[in-house]
């Protein structure tokens, strides 16, 4: 058997899916996908954010808080158990609650013997009609208890993974400092999607934004990029908006923002490629963007404004 840490092809899956509001019926959609994935030669599985229910942050309602687990808890321990039976590195989603007020939306990363590699709490958090995260999530921590960064790839089995979630995405700062850490790959599990009463022109650019700006932190660390997002309408629980039609267009791409597979607005699906892992090594002897870094020139990138 080829030794995953050696080999420079990886086949990676993104899923799509529809999300239901019973974690048991969310789970069995993930599973079937999963196994579908695991089937085709997946060696890595990622899953889309908060996968477990609907996407519970179009309203502010405490009783919300009901649905978050701790970690180690069911989700993560379903996880885990596929991770082990079908041997792959499974990236899911979890309301993470972490103590009494303090809870977070969390990407947990498990290894191929099912244990937990390492987690990432999402750093940006929105607070936009219709995605009152604040509500409910606490930032992840800036620096660890170890001193690492909270922009820190999770070393896996196949690689270092550079886990982020959904915000996060549209944050250049973030794709770079996980780049400069060493990992292989940017992943962005994520829940997005239109405003059902915007105009077809509004929502193609929100869309085509979307994933040019993915791409484009593809292109800016010569890193492929894994998005997977959830598909359908999904109402609003206070009745006070048309509720989110996520977008799903789902998509991977490769080191130079060329798309490798992509799913459409509506449907289900796994998307799985081969990347070949030397491919980053070789661009980036040809656009060595990270050589020609001016650092000593940057001071002011860790200001709020420049004055």
């Amino acid at each position: 058997m080829t030794d995953p840490r050696t080999s420079s092809a990886l086949t990676v899956a993104a899923i799509q899916q529809h999300c239901s509001p019973d974690k048991a019926v969310s789970f069995a959609s993930s599973e079937r996908l999963i196994r579908q994935a695991a089937k085709g030669g997946a060696q890595l599985i990622v899953l889309q954010e908060l996968h477990a229910t609907q996407y519970f942050c179009q309203t502010e309602d405490t009783e919300i808080f009901e649905l978050a687990e701790p970690i180690p808890g069911p989700t993560s321990e379903w996880l885990s158990n596929l991770a082990r039976e079908l041997h792959v590195v499974l990236v899911g989603s979890i309301f993470e609650r972490r103590m009494n007020g303090v809870y977070h939306n969390t990407a947990v990363v498990f290894d191929t013997d099912g244990t937990l590699a390492g987690l990432y709490r999402k750093m940006h958090i929105p607070d936009d009609p219709g995605f009152y995260e604040k509500f409910y999530f606490t930032p992840g921590d800036a620096t660890f208890n170890d001193g690492q960064s909270g922009f820190t790839p999770i070393q896996t089995s196949i690689g270092k993974l550079g886990v982020l979630v959904c915000w996060d995405q549209w944050y250049p700062e973030a794709a770079r400092l996980m780049a400069l850490a060493g990992a292989d790959i940017l992943i962005y599990p994520t829940a997005i999607g239109w405003d059902v009463t915007d105009d077809p022109t509004e929502q193609a650019r929100q869309l085509d934004a979307w994933v040019t700006v993915q791409r484009g932190h593809a292109i800016a660390n010569n890193l492929p990029v894994i998005a997977p997002n959830r598909v359908g309408v999904e109402p609003d629980p206070s009745g006070h908006s048309h509720g989110i039609h996520f977008w799903g267009n789902s998509f991977i791409c490769g080191p130079q923002g060329e798309f490798l597979a992509r799913g459409n607005e509506t449907d289900e699906c796994v998307l799985a490629v081969t990347l070949d892992r030397n491919r980053t090594e070789s661009v980036r002897r040809i656009w060595p963007y990270l050589r020609d870094r001016r650092i000593d020139a940057y001071g002011d990138i860790v200001k709020r404004v420049r004055d």
